[in-house]
């Protein structure tokens, strides 16, 4: 494609594309935090650094894919939200599934992972693909941390208002339904 000019200006033409690796998922659905383990739990386990990946699912919770979106060090790994929604989104997901490792062994969420995870929630909700949980495995892969099993990641059904005159709207706003005279 190549750059094309206009004024003077070259304006760079990209595409984004979901490649597809070799697959480490199967058609079986996920129920519980325990099926998310056997799927990525060993593999993760196996890691020298923190892992953060990601599973996508369709709308009756089988995966689509799964993206490791982010390798750390031994003791974290950075993760932000744009990066672990892409594949989501081009995936058009129906719903996703943190899961990280935990070098140490110890299960505990950092204040890291649960700032992230909360995070999290609201970006999903906003974008409407929601987190439906957050797993730390760790040691060897028989013990896990689930956030929605302690109560920590919730998925309320929100509703939203549909008579714009209830929305609560900026000083702004006012003015300009009253014709501009505050």
């Amino acid at each position: 494609m190549g750059k094309e000019i206009k004024n003077g200006f070259a304006l760079e033409v990209v595409s984004v594309r979901l490649i597809r690796d070799a697959p480490i998922l199967s058609e079986t659905k996920i129920q519980t935090s325990k099926d998310v383990i056997r799927l990525v739990g060993e593999q993760l386990c196996g890691m020298d650094r923190e892992v953060v990946c990601v599973i996508n699912l369709k709308a009756d919770n089988t995966p689509i894919n799964c993206q490791f979106a982010s390798v750390g060090a031994l003791d974290y790994s950075m993760a932000h939200p744009r990066e672990l929604l892409k594949a989501g989104i081009l995936s058009n997901a129906a719903g996703m599934i943190l899961c990280h490792n935990h070098t140490s062994g110890n299960l505990l969420p950092s204040e890291t992972d649960v700032k992230l995870t909360d995070r999290m929630q609201q970006v999903c909700g906003l974008v409407g693909i929601p987190l439906l949980d957050h797993v730390i495995v760790g040691g060897d892969n028989s013990r896990y941390f689930s956030f929605h099993e302690k109560g920590l990641v919730k998925n309320p059904q929100r509703e939203y208002q549909t008579d714009y005159r209830k929305l609560e709207w900026d000083s702004r706003m006012e003015v300009a339904e009253r014709g501009g005279k505050r």
